[in-house]
């Protein structure tokens, strides 16, 4: 059991953007912090590869060193803003195993590693805490592992990737084009001059598996999770969604389904009346469903150095208030439940279906059939330009062929998958041009 301290010492591994404001809190606002833990807090180190590089924040010299291990020797509490895997990993785990308490917001090192780093944290007895990981400011992960520790928890989804709810926001608004909207993303510091880990959804897989572990109690990894990015998503595609009532965003989800949780993150069809739709420019907000407690939505600032410390410091009040006054076990997390990870196969889905078809009799009543072979059937149907499709195409829509939307009632995504591939073989089909999942109210 961690021992009772009269004095707090804090090490500061990496000082970015992040790392640069959460040394300027720790040194500006000492005396507001140690009040508020209820004794002396004190930042003895900040680990940095160079220590004439340019900062936001000027930190004082005597606090640099490019020694990280002999920094964590001397740390009561270790505050890890590197990034990554590597080194990172390895000095979480140092931290760890001598039992120094650590607050990180690395997610790619948590979705990788989390199970063994908390792990790690139980048998030596130290505190793990990363609510920075996900949704940056947004307080999302200890009101999952604590208030609503007494519910059970069935669905958490989530816009948690500033950068491309901006990007679709900017498009779905101005008409903007992809590039443009993902330019302008970097102009403004939303988007890394590499945007991949971004546009590709890999951001946003790795909260959801931190989501999906907090809120089931079961370790989950990166590798649990479907991921789709949104570097596919046309202009047509945004106007054909607003057409009919829809916006996209780039969902997050862990559900839990089949006696298991499936997690994905793709693009998304959501109703204009839908919470998460108004969630606009760079903002996150994350939706959770509880048996109990109904639908729940926390929202946002999601990314940037002032919003990320805010989370940082908060995670470093808590566990430095931990250490003055030790409960008799120490805040972590279990991973109780055996819940396996089903592939995306398993979801229960919508589907919204773009084509191209010939323009000629009986064209949708062959549509109709491939469906209903495949246990998939139609909430609407649409012909751009035209009334909604109650029979056939409209024969006045000119040229040799049509475009039809539709969207399927809720079905297995397998089911789905295989209606696509079927459509995609009608001769009357010349195209399936855009294929994308739709999320409902619950």
């Amino acid at each position: 059991m961690v021992q009772p301290q009269e004095q707090i010492r804090i090490g500061l591994l990496g000082a970015g953007s992040v790392g640069a404001q959460v040394a300027r809190t720790l040194v500006e606002e000492r005396e507001l912090i140690s009040a508020r833990v209820g004794t002396p807090v004190r930042l003895v180190g900040v680990a940095v590869r160079d220590p004439e590089a340019p900062r936001d924040w000027r930190i004082p010299g005597e606090l640099l060193t490019t020694d990280p291990e002999e920094l964590i020797d001397n740390s009561d509490l270790v505050i890890e803003l590197i990034g990554g895997l590597d080194p990172a990993g390895d000095l979480v785990e140092r931290a760890l195993r001598r039992g120094a308490a650590v607050v990180t917001g690395n997610k790619a090192l948590l979705a990788t590693r989390g199970a063994e780093l908390h792990a790690l944290a139980r048998h030596s007895g130290a505190v793990l805490r990363f609510e920075a990981s996900v949704g940056g400011a947004i307080p999302i992960l200890r009101p999952i592992e604590e208030s609503l520790s007494g519910d059970r928890i069935t669905k958490v989804m989530g816009i948690v990737n500033g950068t491309t709810n901006y990007i679709l926001d900017q498009m779905d608004t101005t008409g903007a084009a992809f590039d443009d909207a993902l330019t302008e993303a970097q102009r403004l510091g939303y988007a890394e001059a590499d945007p991949t880990a971004d546009v590709e959804g890999h951001d946003a897989a790795a909260k959801a598996a931190i989501l999906g572990t907090l809120a089931f109690h079961a370790p989950f990894t990166i590798d649990d999770v479907y991921c789709q990015g949104i570097s596919d998503v046309t202009a047509e595609d945004i106007e054909a969604a607003a057409g009919s009532g829809y916006v996209i965003k780039l969902l997050a989800i862990a559900e839990k389904q089949n006696g298991g949780a499936v997690l994905r993150v793709h693009p998304t069809l959501l109703a204009r009346t839908h919470p998460l739709a108004s969630v606009r420019g760079a903002f996150n907000a994350v939706f959770v469903v509880a048996e109990n407690a109904g639908e729940l939505m926390f929202y946002g600032q999601g990314a940037g150095g002032l919003p990320t410390s805010s989370a940082i410091m908060g995670d470093v009040v808590a566990v430095a208030r931990y250490l003055r006054a030790p409960a008799p076990e120490p805040p972590t997390i279990s991973d109780e439940i055996d819940l396996p990870a089903l592939a995306v196969e398993n979801a229960k889905t919508q589907y919204y279906i773009d084509m191209q078809v010939t323009d000629q009799e009986g064209v949708i009543a062959q549509i109709a059939r491939v469906l209903a072979d495949h246990h998939v059937s139609i909430e609407s149907m649409r012909q751009p330009g035209s009334v909604s499709l109650e029979g056939e195409v409209d024969d006045d829509a000119g040229g040799n062929g049509a475009q039809v939307q539709i969207v399927t009632h809720l079905a297995s995504e397998r089911d789905l998958q295989a209606t696509v591939n079927a459509l995609e073989g009608l001769d009357v089909v010349k195209s399936v041009d855009s294929v994308l999942r739709v999320e409902v109210e619950n």
